[in-house]
């Protein structure tokens, strides 16, 4: 696949700079890099909204103040029911 993109005079000196700069070999190798980039934060986004739809769908212990203390209680290792 050829694509041929027509971009501003700042962002072709910009991906000029990083290639110059030694981060990319090519406008190419900078594009494909762009690309997947794109690709690994949709896909991050897609598990992350799948985890939380499963959260929201579990049968869950209500949030409540007595559980917020009972937390904060572990997590600082003051709670007496763990000692």
């Amino acid at each position: 696949m050829n694509v041929i993109l027509a971009i501003s005079e700042d962002l072709q000196t910009y991906i000029e700079a990083q290639i110059q700069a030694g981060s990319y070999g090519s406008v190419v190798e900078y594009f494909l890099h762009l690309v997947q980039q794109d690709r690994q934060r949709k896909q991050a986004q897609e598990k992350l909204e799948s985890l939380l739809q499963e959260g929201l769908d579990s049968d869950s212990e209500p949030v409540t103040p007595a559980y917020w203390q009972n937390l904060r209680g572990s997590v600082l290792g003051t709670n007496p029911e763990e000692k």
